[in-house]
């Protein structure tokens, strides 16, 4: 079985007729911003078949943008024991259409969002006091670019780790 794409005022029509909305996106994601009636079950979860729609008609799986769901499409259609759908564009295109969402602004940012912004301050930091203080400061550049690489093949980023233990993501993430 495969996702069939649903508009998000097709999705709004289905959800008020017994379907089930499940938001595939982590914990910090979801804790941010959320469509009201979504059910958080995370991508790593549904991978064990970690999904229990009793007595649902169809199920919708939705994301930010739409391109994990995507991407994930053949692990998540089996999850689901009844017909199932990717939200057109997530939940950037539900909110998009004007339909409601719930956002708590006092959550952290995501903590993908927090390694971009960390990783790149310390980049063009580097540049800029390696081009007017010292070449030495060169090397912070390298140092960063080489740590993204290494979290890029080995998927362990040793920068997130260390963003989430600082004080303003241990409350969200506990």
């Amino acid at each position: 079985m495969s996702l069939k794409p649903l508009s998000p005022q097709a999705a709004q029509a289905l959800l008020n007729q017994g379907a089930v909305l499940v938001d595939i996106r982590g914990a910090d994601e979801h804790a941010r911003e959320r469509i009201a009636r979504a059910r958080h079950v995370p991508m790593d979860r549904l991978q064990g078949g970690g999904l229990s729609v009793d007595g649902a008609t169809a199920v919708i799986f939705h994301c930010r943008s739409g391109n994990r769901t995507q991407v994930n499409a053949p692990t998540l259609a089996a999850c689901a024991a009844c017909d199932a759908y990717v939200l057109e564009g997530g939940l950037d295109a539900w909110k998009k259409a004007g339909l409601p969402v719930v956002t708590d602004a006092s959550q952290p940012l995501e903590l993908q969002r927090q390694v971009q912004i960390a990783a790149g301050s310390l980049i063009v930091i580097g540049a800029v006091l390696g081009a007017t203080v010292s070449p030495w400061f060169h090397a912070l550049s390298g140092f960063v670019g080489a740590g993204l690489v290494f979290a890029g093949a080995s998927g362990f980023c040793g920068l997130a780790r260390v963003l989430m233990r600082m004080p303003w993501n241990r409350r969200a993430l506990a």
